[in-house]
């Protein structure tokens, strides 16, 4: 097996190498055995363009074609795809105007797939956020994204509004908006409530610093308007807190976990209910979350497991603060594993963490079996080490 001088984490950027050596990757399967007994979803990636002549900083370059091929693989190891969220660089370098094309053609080669399960991000984002506007701006756009979304025959994820935290002048105006955008959808949505160490922006949501009284507030929210709600996906990286928010949730209310450290467990679940999954971190581990899913399908849950529990560490590195760079991972593993054949990403965020973190990352990939070919994905390493003037 390849063996290559990484930096460690430790090494205090002194330069100093360590000698690692690959394992033997896990012989995950490339498609599904059985129907899941938990709805999945992962939150997928784009391919970005790097031949495009437009500045990754100002314009979002997609390979269209490598990003629908990565979302075919998705659906044939069982997992839903939830389109157009912040795995996707949602609000962080994808605009609405090219969210609305991948929705679009997301959507079409959907409809080959026989029972591909999607569902689209509808929110706020081409509102700029400021104090100085209004509910009904908030809501107007609200209605915007979710007309398009559902024009094109999609299912609706009902967004964090960062205009609407930036305008919010106390709990009322979040009951004022929701209320009157899930009056007008046409099936139930999905809530998603994301923390601010995944977006600064969304700080104080629900009209809270405190978690737990925003908590309250959006279960009023669920409760007012349960008819149209299929369920509410958190993303605190809290599992006591969503476990205690599932508790509470309305009869026939979903608790989709978006707890990256956590998520085993949470989907497990204990004696009293479980949480589904609408994960990102199930991007960057798909073979292995397909298998777990199908294990614990069988009635193995300590297959489920023994499957996930090395995946949890690469997670919590992905994941790590600060959370809103998680996506530097999620697509340096699809590089790793040739989903796409360069590592660039849009708005040039294939810088935002460093070179020990890359080469942490690998190790614990390498860890959990996910390194599909160890030979490519040494070079591939090569290559980023050589870039950053580190000989392996």
């Amino acid at each position: 097996m390849p063996t290559l001088n990484l930096p460690t984490l430790d090494s205090g950027g002194d330069g100093g190498l360590v000698p690692f050596t690959m394992s033997i990757p896990k012989d995950f399967p490339t498609r599904a055995n059985r129907p899941f007994n938990r709805i999945a979803y992962s939150a997928a990636h784009v391919v970005a363009d790097p031949r495009s002549e437009a500045d990754p900083w100002v314009d979002a370059a997609i390979d269209w074609d490598a990003t629908i091929q990565y979302r075919l693989g998705l659906y044939d190891l069982g997992l839903g795809v939830a389109e157009a969220m912040d795995t996707a660089q949602r609000g962080m370098g994808l605009d609405w105007t090219a969210s609305q094309e991948l929705i679009r053609r997301s959507l079409d080669a959907a409809k080959d797939i026989p029972g591909a399960r999607i569902a689209c991000g509808a929110g706020t984002d081409h509102l700029e956020a400021s104090p100085d506007l209004s509910i009904d701006d908030v809501i107007r756009a609200y209605e915007e994204q979710v007309e398009f979304v559902e024009g094109q025959g999609g299912r609706i994820i009902l967004m964090a509004s960062r205009a609407l935290a930036a305008c919010a002048k106390s709990p009322d105006d979040y009951a004022k908006v929701y209320g009157r955008i899930l009056g007008q959808v046409k099936e139930p949505v999905m809530i998603h409530w994301l923390g601010e160490m995944f977006d600064p922006a969304l700080a104080g949501y629900w009209g809270h610093g405190n978690h737990m009284a925003a908590m309250d507030v959006c279960l009023d929210m669920l409760a007012d308007n349960a008819d149209n709600i299929d369920g509410i996906k958190i993303s605190l990286l809290d599992k006591d807190k969503e476990i205690a928010m599932r508790r509470r949730l309305p009869d026939g209310v979903r608790m989709y976990t978006g707890d990256d450290f956590n998520y085993a467990e949470l989907i497990a679940g204990d004696e009293v209910g479980y949480s589904d999954a609408l994960l990102g971190i199930f991007d960057a581990i798909a073979p292995a979350a397909s298998a777990a899913l199908d294990a614990f399908a069988a009635g193995d849950e300590a297959k489920f497991h023994d499957i996930l529990a090395p995946t949890v560490p690469l997670s919590r590195h992905i994941f790590k603060a600060p959370t809103r760079f998680y996506k530097t991972g999620v697509v340096f593993m699809a590089w790793l594993n040739g989903h796409q054949d360069h590592f660039v990403m849009v708005g040039g965020q294939q810088s935002a963490r460093s070179l020990s973190h890359l080469a942490e990352l690998f190790r614990l990939a390498d860890a959990a079996g996910l390194l599909t070919d160890p030979d490519m994905a040494a070079s591939r390493m090569s290559t980023v080490l050589a870039m950053h003037g580190v000989d392996s």
